[in-house]
């Protein structure tokens, strides 16, 4: 699978069970239809996630297209939080892109992983700045 932001074919990683496809270029990740809820684990905070979702009407950003279907993804801006987090979801429902550091923005913005376990997991495979505590 290639990725839509710069065409690098992307890898395929494992975290908790479920496959994340990674670009080592841009940094950006790709969820298939599921796994965002299959890795948070719970279906009441999935549930609240992706109730947040909002389709941006008015944005600037050029359409990226799914790296699955070839259509063009559609602008989501996730939860209330200033400023606005927008990512790419395909329109016929294939998945959601993450550009670098988006999807543990998402985490920590919407307090949905309280433990910070995924974000330490995050951290770990992407070099993000989450770290264990001492």
């Amino acid at each position: 699978m290639d990725c839509p932001v710069c065409t690098n074919p992307m890898i395929t990683l494992e975290l908790q069970e479920v496959e994340i496809d990674f670009c080592t270029n841009c940094g950006g990740i790709w969820l298939d239809a599921g796994e965002l809820e299959a890795l948070l684990g719970e279906p009441q905070k999935a549930e609240q996630l992706l109730s947040s979702f909002k389709v941006e009407q008015n944005c600037d950003e050029k359409p990226r297209k799914c790296p699955i279907c070839d259509r063009k993804m559609t602008k989501i801006i996730v939860g209330d939080s200033k400023p606005a987090l927008l990512i790419d979801k395909c329109s016929k429902g294939d998945g959601l892109w993450f550009d670098n550091g988006e999807l543990h923005d998402i985490f920590d913005r919407a307090k949905l992983d309280e433990d910070n376990q995924i974000q330490y997991l995050l951290a770990d495979m992407f070099g993000h700045d989450k770290k264990y505590p001492a």
